[in-house]
């Protein structure tokens, strides 16, 4: 546990397995997801040290007493790389979190080196997925039934309901009502196209083109809009491509991370 101001944060540090100099990675989770649904990123990124947090009244977060804005959040999470001395990260965020991530390279932005946005959006201006999946997003049984979850995960995220949903199902954390509430309440109104074309650091956009929670048409959005970026659509991917199809998209993670980075020229005096 980690005290920033007075949040107490439940925090995850994977030193990396090998050392060779790599920017540490920030990572930004979903909304209502816990650590233990990250068990699997020092595997899939074995060069770098990684960071992570459960958010407030999410895994074994205690909730804040107040609501919370994205610039508190990000705030939060900076003073939390100060504890560990980690000065320039690349940050990587799925979901709600690559709402989060975008806030805090933007906020931040002379800390980040690269960002990965993963099955996420630009914020209130987004496409909206399907009714049937949303409407069972706010269904609590999600994170209490595995069989309600095993029976729904198809229509809930677009994903096969296999060997690695079934991990990702056995490490649901239910989180605390009022911390859940707290997160949809956070980025509500919020959106990154205002300040978006500040974001100049390489961007690596990754969406599922079976997403039925955030359809692809989003990552189309943050390409246009994000001034040095890509996009990697993931063919049959839903939105938890990077659980289900994880050797894949973290392949495609590593390459885009270790890409030499061009120096910015200077015009001519």
């Amino acid at each position: 546990m980690q005290d920033v101001d007075g949040v107490i944060l439940r925090t995850a540090f994977w030193a990396a397995k090998n050392d060779v100099g790599n920017r540490p990675l920030l990572f930004f989770n979903g909304i209502g997801a816990n650590l233990e649904l990250t068990n699997a990123l020092g595997d899939m990124f074995p060069d770098r040290d990684i960071i992570t947090f459960d958010v407030p009244g999410v895994g074994k977060s205690p909730v804040t007493q107040w609501p919370y804005r994205p610039w508190m959040l990000a705030r939060w999470a900076r003073k939390l790389l100060d504890q560990f001395h980690i000065d320039e990260v690349d940050v990587m965020g799925v979901s709600w979190g690559g709402a989060l991530a975008q806030q805090f390279a933007f906020q931040y932005r002379n800390r980040v080196g690269k960002l990965i946005l993963c099955a996420t959006t630009a914020g209130m201006t987004m496409i909206p997925g399907k009714p049937a999946s949303l409407s069972k997003m706010v269904d609590a049984r999600r994170y209490t039934d595995p069989d309600y979850m095993r029976e729904n995960f198809a229509t809930l995220y677009g994903d096969v309901a296999d060997g690695a949903a079934d991990g990702h199902i056995h490490n649901l954390m239910p989180p605390e009502p009022k911390g859940y509430i707290y997160q949809l309440l956070a980025f509500i109104g919020w959106s990154s196209l205002p300040f978006i074309r500040f974001m100049r650091m390489p961007t690596l956009v990754m969406m599922g083109d079976k997403d039925s929670i955030v359809p692809l048409a989003n990552g189309h959005i943050l390409k246009v809009a994000l001034p040095n970026s890509r996009l990697h659509v993931v063919e049959g991917g839903g939105h938890l491509f990077l659980v289900t199809r994880a050797e894949e998209t973290a392949a495609v993670i590593r390459s885009f991370l270790e890409e030499a980075e061009e120096m910015p020229t200077r015009a001519a005096a």
